[in-house]
Order: C-alpha cells, then sequence, then structure tokens
C-alpha cells in the first residue's frame, strides 16, 4: 500500500472503498476497492476531501481489508449463515432460515484478542428471521498481517463454528394438564390455551392433551402413553410447588427418565423441571407461565426445538440474565432477560 496524492494516482488501484455520505441521501461507497483511478475522477475525489489516497502495493506477508474479513466470516460461520460481499472492508453474516442462532462465545472472544481483527455478533440463543443480520465482521486497518489471519482460521478449526442458525423443529406435543381443582371443573383451564398459543408460533401441533387429577400415576402413565403414540415432545402445567398435592416431578421420575433439573435460577420460572426419557424432552411448566408474558419457557423452548439436549451446567448459567423485570409492557427479547452475556 503506498500514499500518492490524487493528481498523480491516475491508472492507479485503488486499494480500499471510499465513502461519500449525503445526509438524508446517500451514504455508501462512491469508490470501490479495485478502482482504477481516471483523470475525470480527480475533482471529484478532490470535491470529497482526498487530497491523497492509497493506492495497491502490499507484499506478501500483508493481506488486504476485504480478503481479510471473507476469510475471518468463511472460517468463523455454519450451517444457516450466508456472507456478504465486503463492502468498505467488512462482510456480514446473514440468516438464511428463520432458527435459533448459536455462537460460541468464548471462540468470539478469542479471535477479538487477535490485535486488528473485529468480530461483531447478536447474543446467542436468539431467535433470528431469514434475511436477519447475526454479525459482522472486519479487521481495523486496510492491510493486516496474513499470521493474524491464519490465526483466526486456526481457532476456528479447532473450535468449530463460531456462528450458526439452527433450524427450530416442530415437534408433536403431548400436553397434560393437572390439578384437581381443573380436573373435577371446579376451575377453568386457563393454563392450556397459554401453552398452545406459545406452542403454535413454532407450528408445534398438540394432538394428545389430557387433564389429569393429582395423581403420580396417572402422569407416569399418560407420559409413556404420548410417547408410544409418537409423542416427540411431552409439557405438563401445574403441580410443580412442594404442596402434598404437587406431584408432577414425582410422576416425572416414575418414568425413569433423566431429570436434568427441579429447579431453575430463573425468575418467573424458579419451579421449573426438564427431563429426557430417550431423546424425548419432558418440561414440567411452573404456574408462571400461564401468568407470565415471558418465563424460563420461552428461554428453553427454542433451544430443545432445534434438537439440543440441554444440560443443568447451562440452566445453572441462566441465572445471569435471568431476572425478569415485569415491564408493564413486555419488550422480550429486546431487553436483558435470559442473556448471557
Amino acid at each position: 500500500m503506498q500514499k500518492v496524492k490524487v493528481e498523480e494516482a491516475v491508472g492507479m488501484v485503488l486499494c480500499h472503498d471510499i465513502t461519500m455520505v449525503i445526509p438524508g441521501e446517500f451514504k455508501g461507497a462512491a469508490f470501490k476497492k479495485g478502482h482504477i483511478i481516471r483523470e475525470e475522477d480527480v475533482p471529484e475525489l478532490l470535491k470529497m476531501g482526498k487530497d491523497q489516497i492509497y493506492i495497491w502495493e502490499c507484499g506478501a506477508e500483508f493481506i488486504h481489508e476485504n480478503e481479510a474479513a471473507q476469510r475471518i466470516a468463511g472460517a468463523s460461520s455454519g450451517q444457516g449463515i450466508t456472507l456478504t460481499e465486503p463492502s468498505e472492508g467488512k462482510v456480514q453474516y446473514i440468516a438464511s432460515l428463520r432458527g435459533l442462532l448459536k455462537v460460541d462465545m468464548e471462540g468470539v472472544c478469542l479471535v477479538n484478542q487477535i490485535e486488528e481483527v473485529a468480530l461483531s455478533t447478536r447474543h446467542t440463543n436468539f431467535i433470528v428471521e431469514k434475511g436477519d443480520i447475526v454479525a459482522g465482521t472486519k479487521v481495523i486497518p486496510l492491510v493486516i498481517k496474513r499470521e493474524k489471519i491464519e490465526l483466526v482460521e486456526q481457532i476456528c478449526r479447532d473450535r468449530g463454528p463460531l456462528l450458526e442458525v439452527k433450524e427450530m423443529q416442530s415437534l408433536r406435543t403431548g400436553l397434560i394438564t393437572t390439578g384437581n381443582e381443573v380436573f373435577h371443573g371446579r376451575i377453568e383451564d386457563r393454563f392450556s390455551p397459554v401453552v398452545k398459543e406459545k406452542l403454535s408460533r413454532f407450528g408445534c401441533p398438540v394432538p394428545f392433551h389430557k387433564v389429569l387429577p393429582d395423581e403420580a400415576s396417572l402422569i407416569t402413565e399418560s407420559i409413556m402413553g404420548f410417547i408410544e403414540k409418537g409423542a416427540e415432545m411431552v409439557l405438563i402445567t401445574g403441580g410443580m410447588s412442594v404442596d402434598p398435592d404437587d406431584v408432577t416431578h414425582s410422576g416425572i421420575r416414575a418414568t425413569s427418565a433423566e431429570i436434568i433439573t427441579y429447579g431453575a435460577p430463573v425468575f418467573p420460572g424458579a419451579m421449573f423441571i426438564l427431563a429426557y426419557l430417550g431423546a424425548t424432552p419432558i418440561l414440567g411448566l411452573p404456574a408462571c407461565v400461564m401468568y407470565s408474558k415471558t418465563t424460563i419457557f420461552d428461554l428453553l423452548l427454542p433451544r430443545v426445538l432445534t434438537g439440543e439436549r440441554v444440560t443443568r451446567r447451562e440452566i445453572t448459567k441462566m441465572g445471569y440474565g435471568g431476572l425478569c423485570l415485569g415491564c408493564p409492557e413486555c419488550k422480550f427479547p429486546f431487553c436483558s432477560f435470559g442473556k448471557s452475556v
């Protein structure tokens, strides 16, 4: 890269984009990297305040910003992501489908620890739509040492893709509503409609639904029966607390399912159960799901629908950011609730 006067640059190759801003009308590259400077370009460049420009003259040990951004993006992106062409040295990562954004936060940190490299992402476990921007990358100078980009590529080879968008499946769901008060018709079941509405957002059908009294054996029998009939996920509403009549936990445990957690450091949603019977997830939903706009159910359901097997360690980490402020107008997911960083 060599700096030359604009008047002396005719015939030379521009090595970076030159941005022009007309407030309210235009912002973008007036001259693209690789453009060969012409006589008629000189007055335009001078009007833009460019008395001197950089022309391409780079040794083998350096990489131009555009190539560097493309290599970083290519190495760090995985399934469900497409990449834009470089613009002003930056490549954007675009979701190619509706799904759950997964980000290797530690891997992104390792990349950004490399001087002159910048990789910026949205939060992990964020639902994105097709066409959404999920990340962007560039290097700070116009050219960067090749060894730094090779180090980024090595990090990505060692860890796998740092970003991907995982498709969420529409799981056939079995729903069990528990509670003597509902079973005997003393009160209206207001829980099931809320759960079904949330499931409908993800296209999950509910072909199996039972209303049961507070009897652990009946809960166990219904869970097993739903799975035998083809249920790919089982949800149980109610019966999560420590009252003598709350037996959902016992009913789940009696199936021999692996109990990942009984309780979670998330408010609302502390009295939550996650278990797996083989590959089938079983979720015990606390009463807050019925009346709170956003709860642990909203945080974990998308992850379950990707086929991810959530661990207890991951749930314990949800305590950081797991406090909902109960705002009068819920703006989730554009808030701090459930955000890991």
